[in-house]
């Protein structure tokens, strides 16, 4: 393998890891706040982070093409959280976690194959492992026949995971020159639509300092994953970059069974096998 794939292949697995953590942090912050709330708020710190790395590295202005591109990551990734969180609070977590992250690793994965051709036959392979890894790690329990018909949920899981796919698509399209300038682009442009949600329910409540804590925490680990993301698509093929970073799901699981003496369940079991087996064809 080369030099600049194993950075990639790095980059991606370290981004799974950043985004894990936050979704954790953020997750536990929502117990005592809106989840919009909480994105929003959260989206702001990450932007502020941004700011301050733009302005330190005096990082180069991207191109109006890539803004644009970051304006749309944005909103699409807004849309994906909004999908995600409307279908977590409604409907059946055993059905929405899984789908929207088998979806999101999907839809990049695709457009991959058809702009860039396709990867080596190891890495074909290690694919489908990795997508059967994050359906493993996201499900709670099997799925029964209610579960899979309710068409509400299956809608807000499609709007997430397709949401998500396209921030990826996006964050790829926009290229790496000024890539921090393209990332704080899409973090002004899903402020504004958390904003503006959050302006037709009545605005923000004030949060105690132990909320603030978990919530800067998460928006500072989300920018991170975004930007390990954007430097693994950049310099590697967009396809592993999106299936490694979607192993996200385990890193949440693993810390919420480390910390919260949560027990993983066989099937969760079989999914981080599954997940280091994937990684090992991947790298091949």
């Amino acid at each position: 393998m080369a030099a600049t794939d194993a950075l990639a292949m790095t980059y991606g697995l370290c981004s799974a890891l950043s985004w894990g953590a936050s979704d954790f942090s953020g997750g536990y912050a929502t117990r005592g706040a809106g989840v919009i709330t909480v994105a929003f708020l959260s989206q702001t710190v990450g932007a502020i982070f941004l700011l301050a790395l733009v302005l330190l590295l005096g990082a180069p202005m991207a191109a109006a093409g890539s803004l644009l591109f970051g304006a749309m990551a944005g909103l699409c990734g807004a849309m994906g959280l909004m999908g995600l969180y409307t279908g977590l609070s409604k409907g059946r977590m055993g059905v929405i976690a899984p789908t929207s992250a088998v979806l999101a690793a999907l839809l990049p994965t695709l457009f991959a194959m058809l702009t860039q051709g396709l990867p080596a036959a190891s890495t074909l392979l290690g694919f489908p492992l990795a997508m059967a890894a994050v359906w493993l790690l996201s499900s709670s329990g099997g799925m029964t026949k209610r579960q899979l018909s309710s068409s509400r949920e299956l809608l807000m899981a499609l709007l997430a995971g397709a949401g998500f796919g396209l921030f990826f698509i996006c964050i790829d399209a926009a290229g790496g020159e000024g890539f921090l300038w393209t990332l704080l682009c899409a973090r002004g442009a899903s402020i504004s639509m958390f904003g503006l949600v959050l302006l037709t329910r009545g605005g923000i409540r004030a949060q105690s300092q132990r909320q603030m804590v978990l919530i800067a925490i998460c928006g500072l680990l989300d920018t991170t994953g975004n930007a390990l993301f954007a430097m693994a698509a950049h310099l590697g093929r967009l396809d592993i970059a999106a299936v490694l970073c979607s192993l996200y799901p385990g890193v949440t699981i693993m810390l919420a069974c480390l910390l919260l003496k949560e027990r993983l369940s066989l099937r969760q079991w079989g999914g981080v096998g599954a997940a280091l087996g994937a990684i090992v064809l991947i790298a091949s």
